[in-house]
């Protein structure tokens, strides 16, 4: 529990280091040069996107929220949760992934970039899962 509170307190707000090599887009964006490694953080695979056409180089949907969280957050069984009640439940639900959060660090710590991939109708950059998980990877990354 002890866990939990310290990353409430600090995760999701905005880092005072320099940027690190952590991105996020939409996984229909188009590639970027110096994205590294795209990978898809969300529990459903996109819909109707054949296998070549596919923008991302890893899907990993223990990256996203649960499907009960994801229900909850668009508000499928009754109003939608708040964004606070949301970033407690998927850290809750993430810290079960520290293995793969470590392994994406270092990655990172070796100069690769990582691009976290989201759904094309997360419009909010902020408010979206990977914002949460990209600040777990950098405070992996941190000294």
């Amino acid at each position: 529990m002890r866990i939990l509170r310290s990353l409430l307190r600090t995760v999701g707000r905005t880092p005072t280091t320099a940027a690190m090599p952590v991105r996020m887009r939409r996984w229909n964006d188009r590639r970027l040069p110096g994205d590294g490694l795209r990978l898809l953080v969300c529990r459903y695979r996109p819909r109707g996107v054949r296998k070549e056409d596919e923008t991302w180089d890893e899907w990993d949907p223990d990256l996203g929220p649960s499907r009960e969280l994801h229900a909850d957050a668009y508000g499928k069984h009754g109003d939608p949760i708040s964004w606070a009640e949301y970033r407690k439940r998927y850290l809750n639900e993430i810290a079960a992934q520290r293995p793969r959060i470590e392994e994406l660090a270092s990655r990172v710590r070796a100069g690769e970039t990582v691009t976290l991939l989201c759904s094309n109708s997360c419009v909010d950059d902020e408010r979206c899962h990977r914002s949460l998980l990209r600040a777990l990877i950098e405070k992996a990354v941190a000294p």
